[in-house]
Parts: structure tokens; C-alpha cells; sequence
């Protein structure tokens, strides 16, 4: 059973998760526009990626004998100024959520709530390679830079992360997100 504390918490990260989906499709749908397909690609799996991260807990929350709250989402922001701009949001949307994580643990730990501190593990290391996954995005659009054609390489430099992510899936691992 959870606590009150905890079960406002869980709830919190809920629409947290809601509102990261609804701003990776408008992220998609901004760089489907643009022509940037790989980068289309990329955001409409994440975006599909954070609803399920929004169902674990869901399902998580009601296992628990608690109730899942299904919130008003936020209005994504649409509109970016360039590529480097999205994936600079991206990367400060993934810390704000990793850092909801970590608030999420010390309130288990608070609670002594050891059944969700244990749940709680798996979006610790999702949110580690999600972290790291924008941050060699960042990295190679830094190298690439913003001439005229870096728009075309940084597309297929997310296209080559789009491949990778689908072998790895279809080889039975987990895939990064």
C-alpha cells in the first residue's frame, strides 16, 4: 500500500511522463516540417517510449491498491529555432525528469516504501541512458556545426541512433531511450 506522500508523488511523475510524450510529438511533428525525418523518427519513439514510461507507473499505482490521477497536459512548446535549440530543450526536459526520479526515491526511502524504491530502479537507469543518449547527440551536433548542410549530416547522425536503437531491440535487448 502506499502512503498519501507517496501516492502524490507517483501521481506528479505521472503527468510528468504525459507532458514529456506530448512534447517529443510536437518536437516530431516540428522536425517532420523541417524535412529532418531521422530527427522526426527519433522524437515519435520517444514520445511513444515516455506514454509507456506514463502507463508503468499507472499500472504501478493501481497494483498498489493506490489511484492512478490522469491530469490536464501542458501545451507543448511547436516552434524552434534550430535543431541545436530542440535538442538543448530535450536534454533540460531529460534532467528535469531524472531529477523527479530522484525525488521519487527519497520520498520511498522516506516512507520506507521498499516495493517502490525497488520499481523506482528501472527509470534510475532509463533515465542515465536517456541522459547520455542527448548528450552524444549534443556532442556530434556541436561537431557538425551549423553551416549549411549540418542540417543533413546531424538528421543522419539521429537516423544512424534511430538503426541502432532498432537492432538492439530486435536482438532481445533493451533499447536506449
Amino acid at each position: 500500500m502506499l502512503s498519501e506522500k507517496t501516492l502524490q508523488a507517483l501521481n506528479k511523475q505521472i503527468a510528468l511522463e504525459g507532458n514529456a510524450s506530448a512534447s517529443y510529438l510536437a518536437m516530431a511533428s516540428w522536425c517532420e516540417r523541417q524535412g529532418l525525418n531521422g530527427c522526426a523518427t527519433f522524437f515519435y519513439d520517444q514520445s511513444a517510449e515516455e506514454r509507456m514510461h506514463m502507463m508503468k507507473i499507472i499500472h504501478y499505482v493501481n497494483e498498489m491498491d493506490g489511484h492512478a490521477v490522469i491530469s490536464e497536459q501542458e501545451k507543448p512548446k511547436g516552434e524552434y529555432n534550430s535543431v541545436q535549440e530542440l535538442f538543448k530543450a530535450v536534454y533540460q526536459q531529460e534532467k528535469s525528469v531524472t531529477s523527479a526520479i530522484y525525488e521519487l526515491l527519497s520520498i520511498s526511502d522516506e516512507e520506507s516504501d521498499h516495493s517502490t524504491t525497488l520499481f523506482l530502479q528501472w527509470y534510475v537507469a532509463e533515465q542515465r541512458e536517456e541522459e547520455a543518449q542527448i548528450r552524444t547527440i549534443l556532442d556530434k551536433i556541436k561537431l557538425i556545426g551549423t553551416g549549411g548542410q549540418s542540417l543533413y549530416f546531424i538528421d543522419q547522425e539521429v537516423q544512424n541512433i534511430n538503426a541502432q536503437r532498432g537492432q538492439e531491440e530486435a536482438g532481445g535487448e533493451e533499447g536506449v531511450a
